[in-house]
């Protein structure tokens, strides 16, 4: 396990939490591999029934890392290592409901895996954006999918190909966000579901929340469908440069 990522078993609920501050928690293909695997080791523990997936108070997520992303796409093996679709992929196969408590920014991939997650709890100054098109590049984590079949075309467009942000207030009328709390509050707000959660029959539970759901192989599908395009789109003349501006402006 990797220091930025803390996983802990807290009663039957497994809590995944980014720890990267200095960061504001951009995630590394380090930390893809360790939410992938407090994912799939949880699936065949009857001991969890319930998991959080959380950045802590002030900040979700800024998405990738950018300097680690671009890393992985100097060598051989193309951009978008293994382990960001592995995570997806474990995201897509998930049995156990999954609780996203989110503080603050949730940028990219820090809102389009929201999209996989059973209840969304958010703070009265959480942010979502998923800004592709300002890169150059196009939706993942079969967000081209699952956004629209849940808050309708228009407000998928306005998100994944204008790159509009979303408040707190707005995600919650979007139907992406249970409920919007006080700042700070999201995770022991989350706390309180899961323990809602865990009192309900599990076999019920797993059942019922497989029906409301897409099947994974459709899901799955998807990803690697946008994979394969966020791969070319990596090696764009409009990629390169914008990411070469972004590089130049964090270096300002």
């Amino acid at each position: 396990m990797t220091a930025h990522v803390i996983v802990t078993d807290e009663a039957a609920t497994r809590v995944i939490k980014l720890r990267r501050p200095e960061k504001k928690n951009a995630i590394t293909q380090d930390m893809y591999r360790a939410m992938s695997d407090a994912i799939d080791t949880a699936q065949n523990n009857p001991k969890i029934r319930c998991l959080i997936i959380t950045g802590g108070s002030g900040v979700f997520t800024a998405g990738n890392d950018i300097e680690d992303l671009l890393s992985e796409g100097t060598g051989d093996a193309p951009p978008r290592a293994s382990n960001l679709v592995k995570f997806l992929y474990s995201l897509a196969h998930n049995v156990k409901p999954i609780i996203a408590a989110v503080d603050g920014v949730a940028m990219g991939i820090g809102t389009t895996l929201l999209f996989h997650c059973d209840y969304v709890l958010a703070s009265k100054g959480a942010s979502f954006s998923t800004p592709f098109s300002n890169f150059g590049l196009v939706p993942e984590g079969a967000s081209s999918l699952l956004m629209p079949r849940n808050m309708g075309h228009q407000r998928a467009f306005a998100m994944l190909v204008m790159g509009r942000t979303m408040t707190a207030d707005d995600a919650r009328v979007a139907g992406f966000v249970n409920t919007v709390v006080a700042p700070g509050h999201a995770e022991v707000e989350a706390h309180k579901v899961a323990r809602e959660i865990c009192a309900l029959p599990a076999e019920a539970v797993a059942i019922s929340r497989r029906l409301i759901r897409l099947p994974p192989e459709d899901v799955t599908r998807r990803i690697d469908q946008e994979n394969h395009l966020f791969t070319e789109r990596m090696r764009s003349k409009e990629a390169v440069d914008a990411f070469k501006g972004f590089m130049a402006r964090t270096k300002d």
